[in-house]
């Protein structure tokens, strides 16, 4: 099983040398703490805590699972343990709001350090990382005495959160959900219902479980504008704000599942459970997308963790793992083979991995900076700017790449040969545990649907244009840049395409809604090629200028801009193709009667 190193180096670099992270945090009330200096510290902590502490457990939490008897879940050697480390060290509170127990550091320094958690062992990840979206739902929509009762002991780490969404019969569909909620005459209500694929929903690591569901009011109209938001807590606090008595909320099973064994992906029930509404009645749609924004950012983290595992599994054994000669003669003379990280088609998968990784690394932390935009600065229109951005990026993020970090651990098996198919080197573990990013918090096909009908023709383009305008920007500054100039003629083309194909999409949906549909997967593929295109520019930019300033760690640099070439060479040429089948169009989907759709 490789063991998992933090790349700090190239977390900083992207923080502090491309997007310029301290001077970002200096401009935002309340992010001045976060000085370099503070950075640097909190990585390298969380790096120590990550590799030493999580990733050992990583194949443990695997190979145990967890175990479920008579509606207790108990969590695989070692996970509460660390769970009690991680909450003593003070890491779920870094960055919520003091007021509450948080330490006030940004947004986006949690995100990082959601990276390393999670590549470190992504199943362990899941107990703290749901309880996020719950703070961050209470913390927008809460009243004051939800918050001092709940937001301070998820803060704190204490008690962890869920999301309660889907029911067996409706999954995306939310207006076919069945949850009920009775109103009380103490102003709380008893839900009834059943949801189910709840992550984390029950389990030994934290004495309370908060759960935001979703459920239907006597009076509420039908569909999705009929759903209210409630807190219902697996213990009811009591007045000074600790547990007291069970609630009807029980586990019925938990799932056998293809991967993450390590966290319990749970059947809830709730029999007549106390909750208590968030926000506006029959407005609960509206108040979850806050707990289901930050749920997507955070599964595009796991596009990129499963990608840098794989890329540091894979690395470490194509170097040593010796079979047949280079085809150019040999380069290990004096050994009986050539180690296979000589031969081109390992390189493709290694250069892959590397530039997924590196370019995932680059969008997500962007995104997460426009996170903090939003919810920190003081310019109304510098946040709506940001707010707008973040919804184009959140789905292109969420879907591209966990689509992209699956292909990565697949390259990462492959490069093992037979020995990745065997679960002690953890390749094949890498494999199965990345699948579900795919399908979890909307699949890739709901992400594609949001982007291209909701994020831009329902606002007939306006914040795509916002993020084209970027790029044209760049590539209008950086055309005399002699190193990048093939290079920024190609994203100053496609990005000029990005619109072209959007309006003949467009003009083609006026007719035919289905089309949306059909190019639907291929546009969110396209979008998230071009946006990778742009992040891997603004890195060979800083590299070469470091080249050519004659910097030190020569060697680094000189590797992005040849990852940068790979790149736009090998990997951006795939929207060649994907631009023939979005514009393809509706009818070689749906022209086939469904009653040939048969086997005989």
């Amino acid at each position: 099983m490789p063991e998992y190193k933090a790349p700090q180096r190239e977390m900083k670099f992207v923080l502090n040398e491309v997007l310029n992270i301290e001077e970002h945090y200096q401009r935002l009330p309340g992010c001045e703490e976060a000085t370099a200096d503070v950075v640097d510290a909190i990585l390298e902590e969380g790096a120590k805590f990550s590799e030493r502490v999580l990733s050992p457990l990583n194949q443990i939490g695997d190979s145990q699972g967890c175990k479920f008897e008579d509606g207790v879940v108990t969590t695989p050697d070692g996970f509460k343990e660390a769970y009690q480390q991680f909450v003593e060290a003070g890491w779920p509170s870094l960055p919520h709001k003091p007021e509450f127990g948080g330490q006030g550091l940004p947004e986006s320094l949690g995100i990082v350090i959601n990276e390393m958690i999670g590549t470190a062992n992504w199943s362990w990840s899941m107990y703290p990382g749901l309880s996020h979206g719950a703070m961050a739902t209470i913390e927008e929509h809460g009243t004051e005495e939800q918050k001092g009762t709940y937001l301070t002991k998820l803060i704190s780490g204490e008690w962890t959160g869920t999301m309660c969404l889907t029911e067996s019969h409706c999954g995306t569909d939310l207006g076919m959900m069945r949850t009920r909620a009775e109103p009380q005459d103490d102003g709380s209500y008893n839900l009834t219902g059943t949801k189910i694929f709840i992550s984390a929903g029950e389990h030994d690591m934290a004495e309370n479980i908060v759960h935001i569901v979703l459920a239907r009011l006597p009076d509420a109209p039908a569909g999705t504008k009929g759903i209210s938001l409630f807190i219902v807590p697996k213990f009811v606090p009591d007045a000074d704000g600790n547990v007291a008595d069970r609630n009807g909320v029980s586990c019925g099973s938990i799932e056998h599942k293809m991967g993450i064994h390590g966290n319990a992906t749970c059947v809830i029930n709730f029999d007549g459970a106390k909750g208590f509404l968030i926000g506006p009645p029959n407005r609960g749609l509206n108040c979850m997308f806050t707990f289901m924004n930050a749920a997507r950012i955070g599964t595009a983290i796991q596009g990129l963790v499963h990608a840098e595992a794989g890329f540091q599994g894979s690395l470490a054994y194509a170097k040593d793992r010796l079979q047949m000669r280079a085809l150019t003669g040999p380069k290990n003379p004096d050994g009986p083979a050539d180690p296979i990280i000589v031969h081109p088609e390992v390189r493709k998968m290694l250069l892959t991995q590397k530039a997924i990784a590196e370019g995932g690394r680059a969008m997500c932390y962007y995104t997460a900076m426009l996170i903090d935009t939003t919810s920190k600065s003081q310019d109304a229109s510098e946040r709506e700017d940001a707010d707008q951005l973040l919804a184009l990026l959140t789905p292109i993020a969420k879907a591209f790449l966990t689509e992209l970090g699956f292909e990565c651990a697949n390259h990462g098996m492959q490069i093992f040969g037979g020995h990745g198919y065997i679960a002690e080197w953890g390749m094949e573990q890498n494999v199965r545990d990345s699948r579900i990013s795919m399908l979890y918090e909307g699949t890739t096909q709901i992400q594609a649907l949001d982007l291209l009908g909701r994020k831009v023709l329902m606002t007939q383009g306006a914040s795509l244009r916002k993020f084209t305008k970027i790029i044209h920007k760049f590539c209008k500054e950086e055309s005399g840049n002699k190193a990048l100039k093939p290079f920024v003629k190609q994203l100053s083309e496609m990005n000029k395409e990005w619109g072209d194909l959007t309006l003949k999409i467009g003009m083609k949906a006026m007719k035919n809604r289905d089309e949306v549909g059909a190019a639907s997967v291929d546009y969110l593929m396209y979008s998230g090629y071009v946006t990778m295109a742009y992040l891997w520019l603004r890195m060979a930019k800083v590299a070469q200028e470091k080249l050519d300033s004659g910097a030190d760690d020569a060697d680094f640099y000189k590797a992005k801009m040849i990852t940068t070439r790979f790149y736009f060479e090998r990997i951006l040429p795939r929207t060649r193709g994907l631009v023939e089948t979005m514009l393809s169009g509706a009818d070689n989907l749906m022209a086939m009667d469904e009653a040939l759709f048969s086997v005989e």
